[in-house]
């Protein structure tokens, strides 16, 4: 139940042809405190409940839990959410030994993609695409709760 990523940003679009496969996403958040954050997502056809507890001081690893729940509650536990609800396509995409998963934003998010890889460890290796742009892994406004507060149109942009 510990889940253990790095988070980086893209050079360029080259992942979309790399992808596997791609789907929509709506999320919300029950809850945004520093602690833990309680997440409602819509993922295709499916609805998902998440927890998360506070990310260690190198921000790659945290508490997580996660259930399916069925899509109707999900939409309707979408209605109870924080204000600023998260639109997202999510490419899985694999290279090497690890699949990365590329989230590209809509809404007030729209511009913004990130991209994350899954470790066993914290010190894990992985090879890197060559789209695979700086790391961002412990910066707490790439997290999509705090893109759900602070959107990425509402940055001083360089």
């Amino acid at each position: 139940m510990q889940e253990i990523e790095r988070k980086f940003l893209v050079n360029n679009l080259q992942f979309k042809e790399e992808a596997t496969n791609a789907f929509e996403i709506a999320q919300g958040f029950l809850n945004t405190h520093p602690e833990r954050t309680v997440r409602v997502r819509i993922k295709g056809q499916q609805g998902f409940l998440t927890v998360k507890g506070k990310s260690n001081e190198s921000g790659t690893s945290r508490f997580e839990w996660e259930t399916e729940i069925p899509v109707a509650e999900a939409k309707q536990l979408l209605v109870l959410c924080e204000k600023g609800i998260i639109e997202k396509k999510r490419y899985h995409i694999p290279h090497g030994n690890h699949i990365f998963e590329v989230d590209e934003f809509f809404g007030d998010n729209e511009g913004l993609i990130v991209v994350e890889v899954e470790l066993q460890h914290e010190n894990e290796t992985f090879s890197k695409p060559t789209w695979l742009g700086k790391e961002v892994t412990g910066q707490p406004k790439y997290y999509n709760s705090q893109l759900s507060k602070k959107p990425y149109k509402t940055w001083h942009h360089e």
